[in-house]
């Protein structure tokens, strides 16, 4: 006995048929849509690049625009289908297809699952890469002529502005490196020694911030330099006082960033599961009830459609049965060409 067989006469039939074509057109612009975002997203690891030491992985985004480009092929082509399913003569040409079709659609279902999974378990990745991209960053702040980091200072300090964060933690992770080049400063004046700028192995460190870290909400002029010396600034005291420096990190900031992003994608990549997985249902019912007119020469007659020809548990069993055959056959030739 067929699996959920429903009863189609013409009415019905037309009404899946443009149904399906509705549907099956607006899965082609959610593929354009998650094309476009695979094209968004590695866009945006190519800008940030240099935060994560260029060693951000682009398999997501070739995934999502590889996706994209498959949901518009898949789904034009079931579009047309449809489109020609109510002329007998134009159906004629893509029956003996649709078996294969309906394959290629549960393996491309299978591809978006694989896809959908990977967004959301790439993200700890993510984090990974973006904590030890941005420690160097800081490191490789002050080499503005060092060949191969000379943009390092102004991408940095795009990225505080814009994501209004400072340092890879948080501001302190500025005082443990030496941020400013030796090019500008005067080692041996005694006033790079006093007790708010320390010169610890070679490395002139202070506790200072970059301008970038400046927080212009705050109605008090930015306080960038000697944070930690209450005496260096009138009414200020740095343990009780709120800063006017960005105290969120850039690693939680941009991660955020890229983990929504990553996360909407995958939700859209499970909403379009769910819209693949109906176009196939729906495109089952169609040919089944298209196949099964009691009259095909009568377009008035009616006709039953299913979404499998046996229950569940037949077409399970068929499935292992086909599957065993092929294992020996397989054997089979192996031992023969053994023989040989």
């Amino acid at each position: 006995m067929p699996f959920m067989p429903v009863k189609f006469n013409l009415q019905k039939r037309v009404k899946l048929a443009q149904g399906l074509w509705m549907l099956y057109w607006f899965s082609v612009i959610v593929g354009i849509l998650i094309f476009s975002l695979g094209i968004f997203f590695k866009i945006e690891l190519r800008k940030r690049s240099e935060m994560m030491d260029n060693n951000e992985s682009h398999l997501v985004p070739n995934l999502l625009i590889l996706v994209g480009l498959l949901a518009c092929g898949v789904n034009g082509f079931g579009g047309k289908v449809c489109h020609d399913s109510l002329d007998p003569i134009k159906f004629s040409k893509w029956k003996p297809m649709l078996k294969t079709y309906l394959l290629v659609c549960c393996g491309f279902n299978g591809l978006l699952l694989v896809t959908a999974l990977l967004c959301f378990l790439m993200q700890f990745a993510m984090y990974l890469t973006l904590a030890e991209g941005l420690k160097n960053s800081i490191k490789f702040y002050k080499d503005t002529d060092t060949p191969g980091r000379c943009f390092m200072k102004r991408t940095l300090d795009t990225t505080q502005i814009e994501f209004r964060c400072c340092g890879n933690n948080n501001f302190r992770d500025w005082f443990e490196v030496q941020w400013i080049s030796n090019r500008y400063l005067d080692m041996s004046n005694d006033a790079v020694k006093d007790h708010s700028v320390q010169l610890t192995r070679g490395k002139y460190l202070m506790d200072s911030v970059p301008f970038s870290c400046c927080n212009p909400g705050s109605p008090r002029p930015c306080i960038q330099h000697h944070l930690t010396n209450n005496s260096a600034h009138y009414d200020y005291d740095f343990r009780m006082e709120e800063l006017n420096i960005w105290n969120r990190g850039c690693r939680e900031a941009l991660f955020s960033y890229f983990s929504s992003v990553m996360t909407c994608i995958g939700a859209l990549i499970i909403i379009t599961i769910v819209l693949q997985s109906v176009d196939m249902a729906g495109l089952k019912y169609l040919s089944t009830a298209l196949e099964t007119m009691e009259e095909p020469e009568n377009p008035e007659c009616e006709s039953e459609g299913w979404l499998l020809e046996k229950g569940v548990k037949d077409t399970f069993n068929d499935l292992l049965t086909k599957l065993k055959s092929l294992g020996k056959t397989n054997q089979v030739e192996e031992g023969e060409e053994g023989g040989a």
